[in-house]
């Protein structure tokens, strides 16, 4: 993963070269350190076995995410455009974990190549780093799924083809489409290609890093529009859209968490306009606000075209609600998962009716399939893991000198992958002000929200490296 992100580094380096920027020699030096790593941990580790089962591919993900982002920091730290690794290493992680959470009060005064890196560890985390690495390298063997199982995101990832490789091949030629078609309607309209392709990274990744202080208010209503459509777009599961491809419509028609996802998108537009709409000139402004917020919060990529910080706080609190649900299972979006909440509350009615009618005999459906008890238990058991996170992370942010808004709103924000918070970590606001403790704790919950709990968990856990 190393030697691969050696590679990656080489594509900002590229865009320094071309504006002629100082920050091409950092990067280079970046990526120079990041091939030696690579190399020299391949000369000292030499596998007896090539298998990997579901303890490797927990502890591969869990380990490679906190290489690369440790490594990613380095042209950050060596240009000294951010003086503190601790904050590069903060601007690194939220990057790759697409939360777009920054400790940079002014983007604009960043180097150009820098600001391509920061974007582009959107785009390669979105998808997943080690899915990058699988949809690439030969001999990817089939028991490599579990690598790809402990870093997409969702309850269940299965496989749309019958090797591991051809799946996260798949999967990226999707991506790649798609990036690519929001970038050419962007250009088209009137944006910069470079603006277009970074902010593409960031959409696609749903991640949020931008090129502006005031992120996307700044440009037309057609490229707000084109960004909320395509916010939305990455945030459904990708199975479906191989499912377009390979025309089964009514398959694709048929799943209920895309509908669910849509529902509370629709519900949640309608009743922020509403309750906005006294705040600005008309009803198009409050729609294309409400529509853009919406979008860039229930995917949790943390672009903004209005401070929300502002609003009433009916709106703030759906907003809240929408940080913790999150986009669809398989998207690059980040949160608790829609397919998982409409399952926990199925479980909860499902009770609710055994009460009532102890005799009867209540089955949780979804999907229009039976949910078996090791799914049911394998969520309830995340929802748990997840609340005792969250409380854990916000106690100790809660020794800084914020209010709880802040604290929750940022545990919130960087647990779920989303960036801005409310209160001191709005949208008009950054997390320069939090101590380097709590950067580095945010930056663990950044990478837990990711990776959804279990690869780090089991990566801490001493028993989990025992032999057996």
């Amino acid at each position: 993963m190393l030697k691969v992100e050696a590679a990656l580094l080489l594509l900002p380096a590229f865009a320094a070269l071309i504006y002629g920027e100082n920050c091409l020699w950092s990067i280079l030096i970046s990526a120079a350190i990041s091939l030696a790593a690579g190399f020299g941990l391949t000369l000292l580790s030499k596998p007896k076995s090539q298998v990997i089962y579901a303890r490797e591919g927990f502890i591969t993900v869990a380990l490679s995410w906190i290489a690369v982002s440790a490594v990613g920091a380095l042209p950050f730290y060596i240009s000294r455009e951010i003086p503190s690794y601790i904050d590069a290493f903060f601007e690194t992680v939220s990057g790759f974990t697409t939360t777009g959470a920054s400790i940079l009060a002014n983007v604009e005064v960043m180097s150009r190549g820098l600001l391509f890196w920061r974007s582009f560890t959107h785009w390669v985390g979105g998808m997943g780093v080690l899915v990058f690495v699988m949809a690439l390298v030969p001999s990817v063997t089939d028991r490599s799924i579990h690598i790809m199982r402990a870093e997409m995101p969702g309850p269940v990832v299965g496989k749309l083809m019958p090797r591991a490789r051809d799946t996260a091949s798949i999967l990226y030629k999707i991506y790649v489409g798609m990036t690519l078609a929001q970038i050419v309607l962007m250009w088209a309209g009137g944006m910069p290609l470079y603006e277009s392709i970074v902010h593409a990274f960031g959409t696609a990744g749903t991640g949020g890093f931008g090129v502006k202080v005031d992120s996307i208010a700044g440009y037309s209503p057609y490229l707000q529009w084109v960004i909320t459509v395509f916010m939305l777009l990455f945030g459904v599961n990708f199975n479906l859209y191989y499912l377009l491809l390979i025309r089964r419509f009514r398959a694709a028609a048929q799943s209920s968490e895309c509908w669910y996802y849509l529902g509370i998108v629709g519900v949640s537009i309608a009743l922020i306009t509403a309750n906005i709409l006294p705040m600005y000139e008309n009803l198009q402004e409050a729609l294309r606000l409400s529509a853009f917020q919406v979008a860039s919060i229930v995917t949790t990529t943390g672009y903004a075209t209005a401070d929300f910080n502002l609003w009433p706080q009916f709106s703030k609190a759906i907003l809240l609600l929408l940080m913790i649900v999150g986009a669809c299972a398989g998207s690059t979006g980040g949160g608790l998962k829609v397919s998982r909440a409409v399952m926990l509350f199925k479980t909860v009615g499902r009770e609710i009716r055994h009460l009532l009618h102890p005799r009867s005999v209540n089955s949780v459906r979804f999907e229009g399939k039976q949910v078996d008890g090791a799914t049911l238990k394998g969520v309830s058991s995340y929802f748990a893991l997840y609340i005792i996170c969250i409380l854990a992370i916000c106690l100790i942010l809660s020794l800084e000198p914020f209010d709880l808004e802040t604290n929750l709103s940022a545990t919130l924000a960087c647990f779920n992958n989303i960036g801005p918070g409310l209160a001191a970590v709005g949208p008009a606001s950054n997390y320069a002000a939090y101590s380097p403790l709590s950067k580095l704790v945010l930056s663990l919950a950044m990478l837990l929200g990711r990776l959804e709990i279990y690869p780090l968990l089991l990566t801490l856990i001493p028993t989990t490296w025992i032999k057996k």
